[in-house]
């Protein structure tokens, strides 16, 4: 058995960085499809489809641990508007986040959401497992 560290800007199991995959979701969740998502990330059609399926399969999780992340770290938090699809609802959250992290933390702000929510998940936020679920309100 071996252990690795993995950089905050790196997803356990993904051979893209977080902000790569992390721009698919924010694209699909403003109402892109897979094709065209790839075709502008230069990416297999397939791979973005599995990124959006993973991440689909638990946007009401990530919705929720997000919105509890937004809600510990404001200062004086708000959360986001109801999207028009649980999909966003999810992504919203995690930008929420983002947010609400770097209005506590400035230096934070200075990276993107994805490398945020990474370094929140411990880089699982699109393995087959999060343990993170078990933990959700």
């Amino acid at each position: 058995m071996s252990h690795v560290l993995l950089p905050v800007f790196a997803l356990v199991r993904r051979a893209d960085l977080a902000e790569v995959i992390g721009s698919a979701l924010a694209e699909k969740a403003a109402g892109a499809g897979a094709r065209v998502i790839a075709e502008r990330l230069g990416r297999p059609v397939e791979t973005v489809r599995g990124w959006l399926r993973r991440f689909a399969s638990r946007a009401e999780w990530i919705r929720r641990f997000f919105t509890v992340v937004l809600v510990d770290a404001g200062v004086d938090p708000a959360g986001p508007g109801p999207a028009r699809t649980l999909f966003a609802d999810a992504v919203s959250a995690v930008v929420g986040a983002w947010w609400s992290v770097a209005a506590r933390w400035p230096q934070v702000g200075k990276v993107s959401p994805w490398l945020v929510a990474c370094a929140v998940s411990g880089g699982i936020l699109l393995a087959p497992s999060w343990a993170g679920l078990d933990q959700v309100p």
